[in-house]
């Protein structure tokens, strides 16, 4: 493996840890799509720089492109505020007309520049080693290694010194005010970051993979825990996993290496999204399952207590009294027997002590709706557990 393959992965990686990190509070914050608007109406302020600058390498450029980012999100909140459009729109309005003015302004100043798919919409990482960093003649390495590195190192340091504000103004913006947080500093300060960020990545591997490690391995997290930490760190491996898998796919299929990464995290959220073990397609289809058993328990059990006719309790008479299919009828009557709900003897089935006082307690919260009436109930039946 060459010095290039090795500076390009870890270019990638940084480029995930630093994306990961706002994009988590951005995902809880439900201001997913923010993030693709600032990695394109950047462009202006990117172009703003270079006319004052002429350097393509000037700080001021970033600087302004930060700047610009937090403009479309105020831009943003306060066409949304006004209760005419949601916030969706909002930035499908925002977005596209400052993107436009950047092309404008490039198109009237600077015809001579050539922005195409790769350079702009996936970037191609296969150039950041090319792209020196040289001091005092000294060639101290990739120039994109240094950017991203000093952004995330900055970003890094402000989660460590203002997480618990973060956590609190993310869930609970009252509670955050109260405790002499403020919110609206916090959120713009995140807005900052995530606009920083997506400068100091955009050169190296465009918008496309900015808006995509920002936001996939966060939501992919997002399937798989509830807790803040855990989530900060599951986004930060998945971006990481993806980046250097994403690597060596567009080097087994000479493909753009920004695209491969994109469309292995793509696929990683996909599989979570069908196997997480709580919130996965699967998970959620299988419990839905088993809750309409358990409903169809509670319906036998509702049954039985109302009739004391042995044919209306007979084991063979089920699918005809209550128009249950067989195989409906084993698994309620294996689940019955399961939670010691019913006794079968001699092909009838009855209710067992604990059945009827569990089906009398059934029908008390049926009737008043009281929530008090579940508590007692949650230790006997499935179906009421939490």
């Amino acid at each position: 493996m060459s010095s290039a393959q090795i500076e390009i992965q870890i270019i990638a990686s940084l480029v995930a840890i630093a994306c990961a990190i706002p994009g988590t509070f951005l995902v809880l914050r439900k201001m997913a799509m923010i993030s693709d608007a600032i990695s394109h109406s950047i462009l202006p302020g990117i172009v703003v720089g270079f006319f004052i600058t002429h350097d393509l390498n000037s700080p001021v450029l970033i600087l302004l492109a930060a700047l610009t980012g937090i403009i479309t999100v105020v831009l943003v909140e306060y066409i949304q505020k006004t209760g005419l459009v949601k916030e969706d729109t909002a930035i499908g309005l925002v977005f596209p007309a400052l993107f436009s003015i950047g092309v404008i302004l490039i198109a009237k100043n600077a015809n001579d520049v050539h922005l195409d798919v790769d350079a702009v919409l996936l970037g191609e990482l296969a150039f950041a080693p090319f792209d020196r960093l040289v001091i005092g003649g000294t060639d101290i390495g990739p120039k994109s290694l240094w950017i991203i590195g000093c952004i995330l190192l900055v970003t890094i340091t402000l989660l460590f010194a203002f997480f618990k504000e973060l956590k609190v103004s993310t869930f609970d913006k009252g509670l955050a005010a109260s405790l002499g947080f403020s919110p609206v500093i916090l959120h713009y300060g995140l807005m900052s970051v995530s606009s920083v960020t997506t400068v100091g990545a955009f050169d190296a591997v465009g918008a496309i993979l900015v808006v995509a490690l920002m936001i996939a391995p966060a939501a992919t997290a997002y399937l798989l825990t509830t807790d803040l930490k855990k989530m900060l760190g599951l986004a930060i491996g998945f971006g990481v996993f993806s980046a250097i898998l994403g690597y060596w796919v567009a080097h087994w299929l000479d493909a753009s290496i920004a695209g491969s990464i994109t469309t292995v995290l793509g696929l990683l959220f996909l599989m979570v999204y069908l196997f997480a073990p709580s919130k996965g397609i699967i998970a959620v289809l299988y419990r839905e399952k088993q809750q309409r058993i358990e409903v169809s328990l509670l319906t036998f059990l509702l049954h039985l207590k109302n009739h004391n006719e042995e044919e209306e309790r007979h084991v063979n008479h089920l699918n005809e009294h209550i128009n249950w299919q067989k195989v409906r009828s084993k698994s309620v009557l294996e689940l019955a027997q399961k939670n010691n709900m019913i006794s079968i003897t001699e092909n009838i089935v009855s209710l067992t002590e604990k059945g009827n006082e569990f089906t009398s307690k059934a029908i008390d919260y049926i009737i008043t709706n009281e929530d008090t009436q579940i508590e007692d109930m949650k230790d006997d039946f499935f179906l009421f557990r939490g």
